[in-house]
């Protein structure tokens, strides 16, 4: 039986957008929680913006590297709690290296109307679900050659 070495969190109806949610998710998806968490941090602080790639039509460019960009606070706090979360569970499974975000996945949750209200309005919930799994360390670079020479010299 294979060892599962990853660890999940789930948040349901969250009251964010589903489109900052997206782009938040591209952001952050790939990297180490730890770099995720301080990335996300310097948006909260407004040191650093969100790349908007997909959802930025009539945004202002950022400064960096980026064109249209964002500081979703409100939806950086859930990702914030979700992250420290899936870190918690990684702890209780046994998980103790670096851990890497492997999937974020935001989907649309159920529309609820605000109530009271005179004209209609939907209110925005999104789904938001984190996978992490263990970093693998990779090998050092003299170890590689070595190996590289070692199967060198074996063909000849």
């Amino acid at each position: 039986m294979t060892e599962n070495k990853t660890a999940t969190a789930r948040g349901t109806s969250l009251p964010i957008s589903l489109k900052h949610s997206v782009e938040i998710a591209n952001f952050i998806k790939g990297k180490s929680t730890e770099k995720a968490k301080k990335r996300l941090a310097n948006v909260l602080a407004q040191k650093e913006a969100i790349p908007y790639k997909r959802y930025n039509h009539d945004l202002s460019h950022k400064p960096g590297k980026m064109a249209g960009g964002r500081y979703p606070l409100k939806a950086i706090e859930h990702f914030m709690e979700l992250i420290e979360s899936v870190e918690a569970n990684a702890r209780n499974k046994g998980l103790v290296g670096e851990l890497k975000i492997i999937t974020v996945i935001p989907n649309n949750a159920g529309k609820a109307w605000h109530y009271g209200r005179k004209r209609s309005r939907l209110m925005k919930k999104t789904h938001l679900f984190i996978e992490v799994s263990e970093m693998k360390e990779k090998p050092k670079k003299e170890a590689n050659k070595k190996w590289k020479k070692e199967k060198y010299l074996h063909k000849k």
